[in-house]
């Protein structure tokens, strides 16, 4: 694969966060979906007691209904998990397309991961019902450094062998 092409996985993926981040809220509100095909009420009695507060709203049953609930954390794993992929985009295309050292590809996938968070948090304060917030950035961080965990892992077992 060419050069240029392994780079194109990543800014592709990139290309859809910054897709995403562009629709406002009523466009990605996933509640109706949950209403409507999962009965999600023997789920409440286990969560009815978690309550916390998130970019200055409750996060609870009782604020948000078990589906605003459900939808909460559906919506945190998804910024954790894409940039988990972002991660491993960049790190891969890195990998393939430069001579760096290993401690420096993953140094250059975790700024890029959590750089390109950081812009795509800014990036939704133009966006229609959509507001930035560090705890995304942070998140979004944690889900580039689960990664970076796991290649660590990898690589250490890789050179044992």
């Amino acid at each position: 694969m060419s050069k240029v092409r392994l780079w194109l996985i990543p800014f592709g993926w990139m290309a859809l966060i910054y897709f995403a981040s562009s629709q406002p809220y009523e466009q990605q509100n996933i509640k109706p979906l949950l209403s409507d095909r999962l009965d999600l009420s023997y789920v409440e009695p286990l969560i009815d007691h978690v309550k916390f507060t998130y970019n200055q709203s409750e996060v609870s049953v009782h604020a948000l209904g078990v589906e605003g609930f459900v939808e909460f954390f559906v919506r945190k794993g998804a910024h954790l998990g894409v940039f988990f992929m972002l991660f491993f985009f960049v790190y891969y295309a890195l990998t393939k397309t430069t001579r760096f050292q290993f401690n420096t590809r993953l140094f250059v996938s975790f700024i890029w991961a959590v750089t390109y968070a950081g812009i795509d948090e800014w990036h939704q304060s133009f966006t229609v019902n959509r507001t930035p917030y560090i705890g995304d950035v942070i998140i979004d961080a944690f889900g580039a450094l689960l990664a970076l965990a796991i290649v660590m892992v990898a690589h250490h077992y890789k050179k044992r062998r």
